[in-house]
């Protein structure tokens, strides 16, 4: 008898318990209608990366792949279900067909098109504010002659997507036949330290393409000498002048070394330290620097947009790339080139490596790769995880605006991010950026702009820009109203 009512009592648990594990799967499925809960991922597989490029066993990619781990990734296959797939090379001519339809969980590391940003010629040759003037060879080679003729002080650099054979020149002698290259004026009487001429690495984060959403890693910049020193000039000696994988880092720097080895500070918050010793004002580079970037992007957005349409969904990528700057005695700053798959091995340099991991983990992060929560103690996943993550009131903005009669209108602009009047998609696009804003850590908004004091009352000018990125600007607005944090 007792044994008969073992089993029964077993029984009934084993239906309670499939039963409330039933409810709970229907309850989770049926947030996803409802806009103001995110859908959790199924906690109960393994989170799995994948990468992809040449001789990854080298370990140029060693420390995302630590970073990952440590997030509790494991290593998987292309073929496998992963949720991650980091790639050096551009993926989407050898992994097109296997990149077109992923599922939601998946992240690729890289935009479609993402070239038109990081190709040399063309953001050499794109007439963006902040870029050396440039010809393409030989279709603007006329132009160039002119240019040189109303210039004659001019210097010039000759390039090619490779980047290699980089050497100052006169017009005179530059090859103005072959296909593929282009001519780029050259930045005299660059900034000096001790010296030597330099650049400067920005790392930007680019999460959303449409509203177009840009971050830049704040926690330190790249900075990087050129092994000689510039004078006394002489063209022929490229490391007077061309930065090289053999660069002079900052801890070699005399000005620079007490602040950087001595200190502790960072690159950048050593150079801006220095920077204050001579005089300069660094807060000049960095609002350039963030101007430079905004307009890089902006012009490339529609371009990024029309290489994505042929994809399932543009919200599976997302691109992390540096952008090299110079900057001149005068504080001008000019956009040098930006880097689709930056280097991120500390294996020349070992020093970089914090640098590199706490970039690599923003990026990370920002992009929710990074589990929002985890196990607990017990091994079990926190109760937390299976609440709202986003409500719609931590999305509503304007309140005298929306609350006004004259939004009764759905069709006007400035209507559109009330509750009765936000569509799916916006809430889908809102909800987004609300989860970024608070995964963000080291990282700071440059797309839409962080807003100036003095802007906060009316925000910032959007015309020009597309729709949903005139209501992407003003909801960030709306939010800076509300909560300075989000200014």
């Amino acid at each position: 008898m007792r044994k008969k009512t073992a089993v029964l009592l077993t029984c009934i648990l084993g239906l309670l318990f499939f039963t409330f594990n039933m409810w709970h799967v229907l309850s989770l499925d049926s947030r996803r209608d409802c806009p103001d809960v995110i859908p959790l991922r199924n906690a109960s597989r393994p989170l799995v990366y994948a990468a992809f490029g040449r001789k990854l066993e080298s370990g140029y990619l060693e420390h995302v792949f630590t970073l990952l781990e440590r997030a509790g990734y494991i290593r998987g296959t292309f073929s496998s279900n992963w949720d991650v797939l980091w790639s050096y090379e551009y993926p989407f001519r050898v992994l097109k067909d296997h990149l077109m339809n992923l599922q939601q969980h998946q992240k690729v590391n890289h935009f479609p098109g993402s070239g038109y940003i990081t190709n040399k010629v063309n953001l050499a040759t794109s007439g963006l504010p902040h870029v050396p003037v440039a010809f393409k060879i030989p279709e603007q080679k006329t132009e160039l002659i002119s240019y040189g003729k109303k210039n004659p002080e001019s210097l010039f650099v000759q390039k090619s997507n490779n980047h290699r054979g980089i050497k100052i020149q006169p017009l005179a002698k530059l090859d103005l036949k072959t296909p593929g290259t282009f001519v780029q004026e050259y930045v005299r009487k660059p900034l000096l330290i001790d010296g030597h001429k330099f650049d400067i690495g920005v790392y930007i984060i680019i999460s959303s393409i449409e509203p177009l959403r840009v971050y830049a890693y704040d926690g330190d910049i790249l900075f990087r000498f050129c092994p000689e020193k510039y004078h006394p000039f002489d063209e022929n000696k490229v490391d007077k002048y061309v930065i090289g994988d053999d660069y002079l880092p900052i801890w070699n720097v005399s000005s620079l070394k007490p602040y950087y080895s001595n200190l502790g500070f960072g690159m950048k918050e050593s150079f801006n330290a220095y920077l204050h010793s001579i005089g300069k004002d660094p807060k000049i580079i960095w609002h350039q620097i963030d101007e430079a970037l905004r307009s890089m992007l902006l012009r490339r957005e529609l371009s990024l947009v029309s290489a994505s349409a042929k994809f399932a969904s543009s919200r599976n990528f997302f691109e992390m790339m540096r952008v090299d700057f110079v900057v001149d005695e005068d504080l001008n700053v000019f956009i040098m080139e930006a880097n689709m798959s930056p280097n991120l091995s500390s294996q020349h340099f070992p020093p970089n490596r914090l640098l590199y991991e706490q970039v690599i983990f923003n990026v990370l992060k920002l992009i929710g790769i990074i589990p929002s929560g985890g196990k607990n103690s017990v091994g079990n996943y926190d109760e937390l995880l299976s609440q709202p993550e986003v409500a719609h009131k931590d999305l509503a903005v304007f309140p005298e605006r929306c609350l006004a009669a004259r939004c009764a209108d759905c069709s006007k602009l400035e209507c559109k991010l009330c509750k009765p009047c936000l569509t799916d998609s916006l809430k889908s696009v809102l909800i987004e950026a609300f989860r970024e804003h608070t995964r963000r850590h080291l990282c700071r908004r440059i797309v839409p702009p962080s807003l100036l004091p003095e802007e906060i009352e009316h925000g910032v000018n959007v015309e020009g820009l597309t729709e949903i990125n005139q209501l992407m600007h003003q909801w960030f607005h709306g939010k800076c109203l509300l909560e300075s944090s989000w200014c």
